[in-house]
């Protein structure tokens, strides 16, 4: 696993999820040491990484959700050299073998919907070996335990999560870190 991200995480776990770029100083100013942005456009992109970045924060950037891209390798090779984020996130399993073939960061984003899309997620993480994964939603301690048991792979809990009593749970369920747009956790 990429030890900045890990560091980042171990000394706050909270992070700081974007979907609103209104908030976007908030989430600088806010305690939280990372950003995952998930929104934004080829036009914005580079401006909000840097701001980010200056602002003494790590950005991981969903390229499934930024505007104008195309989930393809020469958008990732893009990505990787003209905006620089720390590290991507993407459901995608053939970009999460690329961007680790070009050493950037890999957060595979897993939404467990039944028990074929755990079985399904299991594997495919498996197969791709990302830096970590993101599981949607977030507030399943059980399916925490159950997929960090078999993948061995950092678990970052995200969406659903609402109030510190969730926080404490997925922490305690295996999880290193919280991804949430709820700015109230952010300041937790």
């Amino acid at each position: 696993m990429d030890n900045r991200f890990q560091d980042k995480v171990e000394a706050n776990p909270i992070i700081a999820a974007l979907n609103n770029l209104q908030k976007l100083d908030l989430a600088i100013e806010s305690p939280c040491k990372m950003i995952f942005l998930l929104t934004g456009s080829i036009f914005n992109l580079k401006e909000i990484v840097d701001k980010v970045k200056n602002g003494d924060m790590d950005i991981y950037i969903h390229i499934d959700l930024i505007e104008g891209f195309s989930n393809d390798i020469v958008s990732l090779k893009y990505i990787s050299q003209k905006i620089k984020p720390d590290g991507i996130i993407t459901t995608k399993s053939n970009l999460i073998k690329k961007a680790k073939i070009m050493n950037i960061c890999a957060i595979q984003r897993l939404f467990m919907l039944d028990s074929l899309s755990l079985e399904t997620g299991i594997n495919s993480v498996s197969s791709t070996k990302p830096h970590a994964i993101e599981i949607m939603p977030g507030i399943m301690p059980k399916i925490i335990t159950k997929i960090y048991k078999q993948t061995r792979v950092p678990i970052i809990a995200g969406g659903l999560i609402s109030d510190k009593e969730d926080v404490i749970r997925c922490l305690e369920a295996g999880a290193m870190g919280i991804s949430t747009s709820k700015e109230k956790i952010w300041f937790m």
